[in-house]
C-alpha cells in the first residue's frame, strides 16, 4: 500500500499494490491522485530519497508543484557528494554554515542541523516539451546523525583491531599460520572490508618469522656422523595494530552530511524551514506503523484482491480517526499551554502536551458498561463514572457527554 498524506498526517489518497512492486514507479500515480483530490497547484511533496528520482521530480515540476527530498548516494550524487562535503567541512571550519535550531520537547533551543546550499538548473523532456527549472541543493550536517556514525565507526574499528590481531596466533597445535605476505594482506583486507574500515585508519605492523628445524635423514637413531637436513618454517606475525588518530578525526569530520533537493525558491522555503519540514516526514512512516502494529493489517490471510483492497481501505479509515484524535487533542493542549498527567503507565507523574492517540484512548481502558434485563422487560444500564482526566480528554476532543439517557 502507498499513501499520500496531508500536513496532519491523514491519507489523502491510498492505493493497494502487490508487494513485489518497485517503489519508484508508485510515486507519480499517487501524486496524480492527490492532485485530483485537492485540485490545486503549488503543492510541495515531501518524501524519502525514492521520490527524488528524476522522472518523479520532472512530473511534479511539470504540474506546477514542488518537491523536497534527500538525494540517494548513487550514481553521480555519490561522487559529487565528496566535493560537497569538502566545501561543507571548510565552511564549518570558518563558521560559515547556516544553523538550524528549534525548541525541543522541554522548551530548550537546540541545534538540529547546519548546512549550506547552491543552485543548479535542470531540464527534461515531458510529452515532447522541454521542462526547465531551478533546483536548490541543500548540503546539511546533522549532529545527531554524525554522533551515531562516529559511535558506529568506533565500534567497527575496535572489532576490526581484535580480528586482525587474531589472524596470526602463536605457534601451537591447531593454530593455523599464515605463511605468505600475500595471504596476510588478503586476510587483513577481508577484515577491513567486512567492517567497512578504510586501510588508512589503521597502522598495521607485521614481520616475517623463520624457524629452522634440524632433522636426521632417514629412519633410526641419530649419530655424530649421520646426515642431517634443515627445514625452514615461515610465518608472518602481526606485531601491532594502531589507530591513526589524525586520519580517524578527518573521517569523523565528514560524518552526518546529507544532500537534499527542492524546487521551491529560498524566499518561500529557507534552508532551516526545509530541514524542519523534512523532519516531519516521519508522519508518513507512522501511518504504516499504525496499520501494522495497532490495526494489525498484517498478516492478511485472503486470496481475493477485492477483499484485500476493501480491508486496507477500511483500516485506513481507522488511521484517519486516530490522526484526527491526536491532532485535535494536541492542538487544544498546546493552544491552552497545559499538559495532561497520568497518561504514561511507566511514570504516572509525567505530563505531556503531545499525547498520542493511543495514550488518549488507553485512558478509557477501565470503562465498563453493565446491562441488566429484568424479567419484566426492563433494561438498566450502568456506565463506570468518568474520571477528571477522561472528562478533560472528551472536552478537548470537542465531544459531548449525555447523562441520564433512558432506554
Amino acid at each position: 500500500m502507498v499513501a499520500g498524506l496531508d500536513p496532519l498526517g491523514m491519507p489523502l489518497a491510498t492505493e493497494v499494490v502487490s508487494g513485489e512492486t518497485a517503489d519508484d514507479v508508485l510515486y507519480v500515480p499517487i501524486i496524480k491522485l492527490v492532485d485530483e483530490s485537492l485540485g490545486k497547484k503549488g503543492l510541495m511533496y515531501v518524501g524519502d530519497c525514492k521520490i527524488s528520482a528524476i522522472e518523479t521530480r520532472v512530473y511534479i515540476v511539470s504540474q506546477e508543484n514542488h518537491y523536497l527530498s534527500p538525494l540517494p548516494l548513487t550514481g553521480a550524487t555519490a561522487s559529487d557528494m565528496e566535493s560537497w562535503i569538502d566545501v561543507g567541512v571548510e565552511k564549518d571550519f570558518n563558521y560559515n554554515l547556516e544553523m538550524v535550531r528549534k525548541l525541543d520537547d522541554s522548551g530548550f533551543d537546540v541545534l538540529i542541523a547546519a548546512g549550506y546550499e547552491f543552485v543548479r538548473y535542470q531540464s527534461a523532456i515531458v510529452d515532447g516539451k522541454e521542462v526547465k527549472w531551478m533546483e536548490r541543493v541543500l548540503v546539511v550536517k546533522s549532529p545527531t546523525h554524525a554522533l551515531s556514525q562516529i559511535k558506529g565507526l568506533e565500534n567497527r574499528i575496535n572489532t576490526a583491531i581484535e580480528k586482525i590481531e587474531a589472524l596470526t596466533p602463536q605457534r601451537g597445535r591447531g593454530k593455523r599460520q599464515i605463511t605468505t605476505e600475500e595471504q596476510l594482506n588478503a586476510e587483513i583486507e577481508k577484515v577491513l572490508k567486512k567492517h567497512r574500515i578504510s586501510p588508512e585508519l589503521l597502522d598495521i605492523e607485521y614481520e616475517k618469522q623463520v624457524e629452522k628445524v634440524t632433522k636426521y635423514v632417514g629412519p633410526g637413531r641419530g649419530s655424530k656422523n649421520r646426515a642431517k637436513s634443515v627445514t625452514k618454517k615461515v610465518r608472518f606475525f602481526i606485531k601491532s595494530v594502531k589507530r591513526d588518530g589524525e586520519a580517524i578525526d578527518e573521517a569523523k569530520e565528514r560524518f552526518g552530511w546529507k544532500a537534499f533537493v527542492t524546487s521551491l525558491p529560498k524566499k518561500k522555503l529557507s534552508l532551516s524551514q526545509a530541514i524542519i519540514n523534512y523532519r516531519h516526514e516521519y508522519r508518513i512512516e507512522r501511518i504504516f506503523n499504525r496499520l501494522k502494529s495497532h490495526l494489525k493489517i498484517a498478516p492478511v490471510f485472503m486470496k481475493r484482491k477485492d477483499q484485500i483492497t476493501g480491508l486496507t481501505n477500511l483500516l485506513t479509515l481507522g488511521v484517519r480517526v486516530l490522526t484526527v484524535i491526536e491532532y485535535v487533542g494536541q492542538s487544544s493542549l498546546q493552544q491552552d499551554k497545559v499538559q495532561l498527567p497520568d497518561l504514561h503507565l511507566e511514570n504516572r507523574q509525567k505530563k505531556t502536551d503531545k499525547p498520542t492517540a493511543r495514550r488518549l484512548l488507553s485512558a478509557f481502558s477501565n470503562i465498563y458498561l453493565l446491562i441488566i434485563k429484568t424479567s419484566f422487560g426492563e433494561i438498566f444500564r450502568h456506565l463506570t463514572p468518568l474520571s477528571k482526566l477522561q472528562m478533560d480528554i472528551i472536552d478537548r476532543l470537542g465531544l459531548e457527554v449525555k447523562r441520564n439517557v433512558k432506554t
